[in-house]
């Protein structure tokens, strides 16, 4: 169907979202897809069947284009080589589970750590959590997926999909593309740990939307005022050395990194430029206006972005996600002599 790589990540249907998850994940995944646009096929989709393990929501539709106007208000650039799409609205996704299904094994999906962790001192849990593995790896192997830009946590997933992969193409021939192992994929992001905006509060943590005190995140609809006055608050430490140790000084280093982040310049410029200070409120205060700015530019963004234009884009992507993925679930029933 394509001889373009295809470059695929799945964006969680969110209402709300944090600085953190914003800068962290998608900010750096728009930036990417921009870059490789001209070259890849870039496949950004909304698995909204794996977000109904958990509940099922009666917003989560609105929620999804909601989630898919983050990536325009990050400066997204529509082409012709980026395709948005729901997972529900491919059919094969669920057809190519199941038949993945028949390969997987028991021993494949108990060992895996997100299920342990959900599952864990509870006396049952729903089969989709136990087989979610399986339809992430049917949502990467329809599209001949390369990489996958992911967190580590989901590194096992990858590798779990590699293994099905293999097992398939040895028992029917090389019908499916191996995506890359988690090491490749790591320096096809260039990110060596991942990024990971920290707790305000308590920087040895992520920042994260469930922790309930206010003055430990940022929420992208806090007004500009709100975050500037957050960052000001932000813990630091008492050493009067701004340096980036991620280990000895986290609140620092959070900082040093919001800073590049929202900025769109190399982290190693901004802990060039701040080398040798010793001021945090000086540092503070460029932070606190930098994330002031850059929400400013986010409203905006999004206050200008439509319903029908998320859903013209999606109506576009699913057209092209149907007929490829149609291509190659048939390559896969052929092989399973159900065609």
């Amino acid at each position: 169907m394509t001889t373009s790589p295809t470059i695929l990540t799945g964006i969680r249907v969110n209402s709300e979202m944090t600085l953190g998850n914003f800068l962290g994940a998608l900010l750096p995944m728009a930036r990417l897809a921009n870059a490789h646009s001209t070259t890849s096929h870039i496949n950004i989709f909304v698995p909204d069947l794996h977000s109904i393990i958990d509940q099922v929501d009666g917003e989560l539709q609105d929620n999804l284009i909601k989630s898919l106007k983050f990536y325009l208000a990050a400066d997204l650039k529509p082409n012709q080589n980026i395709h948005f799409y729901r997972q529900s609205r491919v059919p094969a996704h669920s057809e190519l589970c199941w038949i993945l299904n028949c390969i997987a094994s028991m021993g494949d999906l108990n060992r895996m750590t997100q299920y342990k962790d959900k599952s864990e001192g509870k006396e049952s849990v729903n089969v989709g959590i136990f087989d979610y593995p399986v339809l992430m790896a049917a949502d990467i192997l329809l599209y001949d997926a390369v990489y996958i830009p992911v967190g580590e946590d989901q590194f096992q997933h990858i590798e779990l999909t590699r293994r099905l992969a293999e097992r398939f193409n040895h028992r029917f021939g090389e019908i499916f593309t191996l995506p890359a192992e988690p090491k490749a994929q790591i320096e096809f992001m260039q990110v060596a740990n991942g990024i990971r905006i920290r707790d305000l509060q308590n920087p040895t943590k992520k920042m994260s939307k469930s922790n309930p005190a206010p003055g430990s995140k940022i929420m992208l609809f806090d007004s500009p005022e709100v975050a500037a006055k957050k960052i000001m608050s932000a813990t630091t430490d008492s050493l009067s050395k701004i340096q980036y140790d991620m280990f000895n000084q986290p609140g620092i280093s959070n900082l040093l990194q919001i800073e590049a982040l929202v900025n769109d310049v190399p982290l190693q410029d901004v802990i060039s430029t701040w080398s040798g200070e010793s001021h945090y409120g000086d540092l503070k205060q460029k932070v606190a206006s930098s994330v002031q700015t850059f929400l400013e530019t986010f409203h905006e963004r999004m206050s200008k972005i439509s319903n029908s234009e998320i859903l013209d884009l999606l109506a576009t992507g699913e057209t092209y996600a149907n007929e490829v993925a149609n291509t190659k679930l048939r390559a896969v029933q052929t092989a399973f002599h159900l065609r």
